[in-house]
């Protein structure tokens, strides 16, 4: 079967979780497949076979609805792109309206991943104004028309029917995502704590993500105000999604460095080896996200042995099992999906589960092993890519 993979991100361009979902599983994929990656950016050169596409004509200017008339720009040259194959699967908004052109043009099914869902998302509209409601047209019309849609978790699984009562739940499967636990294990070096100044003596408090209101890091960082004061915060947090957002942080970064050491915000994407490191070395990873369909960061610090204290909401309970491999952060939202229903509680939450880790290092550690255990037992690629080529093969036996 001929199958064309379509996604935004693909390394070395890989900035969140999609593009993580993109790279190991595409790669689990062409063992199984005869798998071509279409993709945005510049050319790639690797083990799979890879096709790239940019806009069409550089639109200029600064209005926030740009980007996503650029990709569809992109979307409409990758349809013509793919001309030839027996399958597409999108990735992402990004995508979806180009697997949907190509189904409607070559009659082909069409495989949706649904990472995050546009509906749920409506600080979006800060980030893209108009832009928003091009990207909920395309995530719509590719979901309500699928042969087939994959819920990278059960908790997804209902928001898609949610979102889109259309949708036949028949033609909605749920195959969580996995991770490579030969990559991701302990790496207990010291290489990059001393490259960036991180005390080795002291527990450490890391995070890693985008600077977005969807990953809470703004209640991270009030609540670590009241952390154990032997704690060092590390926010690996890049790739703001709006000017606003990007000096709110810097702002609150910047205060809470004056108030408290050992405060360190990495900019840049560190290296995988060091950000292995970063994940060995701490004492607990924290994911305060709002909205986490799937949260694959979680996974990536239980195979390192980390205990992880994040936010009871979206996938997260299928990962993190509270009390056991870390602690779940109960939240209430308010009815915007946008901000916690009472800011104070939940930051005061986030410092107590942190706190209780870090007082307790011997409790940390024994999570932290139980987190490795689960990782291996029940999350791989290999697993995902199965599932996901037999769901090929059933989607192309129906037409």
């Amino acid at each position: 079967m001929k199958v064309a993979f379509l996604t935004r991100e693909f390394p070395p361009e890989v900035y969140g979780g999609a593009g993580v979902y993109a790279e190991h599983l595409a790669a689990e994929l062409a063992r199984r497949v005869d798998l071509t990656v279409h993709c945005f950016g510049a050319p790639r050169t690797g083990l799979l076979a890879t096709r790239e596409y940019n806009p069409w004509e550089r639109l200029e200017g600064i209005a926030p609805y740009l980007g996503a008339l650029q990709s569809m720009s992109v979307d409409l040259a990758m349809a013509a792109g793919v001309e030839g194959v027996d399958l597409v699967h999108s990735n992402t908004w990004y995508t979806n309206l180009a697997g949907h052109l190509a189904k409607l043009l070559y009659g082909v099914p069409h495989v949706v991943t649904s990472h995050s869902l546009e509906p749920m998302r409506k600080w979006k509209s800060e980030q893209l104004g108009g832009g928003y409601a091009l990207s909920g047209f395309c995530e719509q019309v590719a979901l309500e028309n699928a042969d087939a849609v994959i819920a990278v978790s059960g908790r997804m699984r209902s928001d898609v029917l949610a979102s889109y009562p259309a949708v036949d739940p028949g033609r909605v499967h749920v195959v969580h995502n996995g991770i490579d636990s030969e990559v991701y294990k302990p790496d207990p070096g010291r290489g990059v704590l001393e490259r960036l100044g991180i005390e080795g003596n002291r527990p450490i408090v890391l995070f890693v993500g985008r600077i977005s209101r969807q990953k809470g890091i703004v209640h991270l960082l009030r609540a670590a105000q009241s952390f154990d004061e032997r704690a060092q915060l590390v926010l690996c947090a890049a790739a703001p999604d709006t000017p606003d957002i990007a000096r709110e942080f810097r702002d609150l970064v910047s205060m809470l460095q004056q108030t408290r050491r050992g405060v360190f915000w990495v900019e840049e994407v560190l290296p995988r080896p060091e950000l292995i490191q970063l994940l060995t070395r701490a004492e607990v990873f924290v994911c305060p996200s709002i909205y986490e369909p799937f949260g694959l960061v979680n996974l990536e610090a239980m195979a390192c042995e980390t205990a992880v204290v994040a936010t009871h909401t979206g996938g997260i309970p299928e990962i993190v099992v509270d009390g056991k491999t870390g602690y779940l952060v109960p939240i209430e939202t308010a009815g915007s999906n946008t901000e916690p229903a009472d800011p104070a509680k939940f930051a005061r939450d986030l410092a107590g589960h942190i706190n209780r880790l870090i007082e307790n290092p011997s409790l940390a550690r024994s999570m932290g092993e139980a987190g490795r255990q689960r990782v291996i037992e029940h999350f791989s690629w290999a697993s995902a890519a199965d599932k996901t080529a037999a769901l090929y093969a059933g989607v192309a036996a129906r037409r």
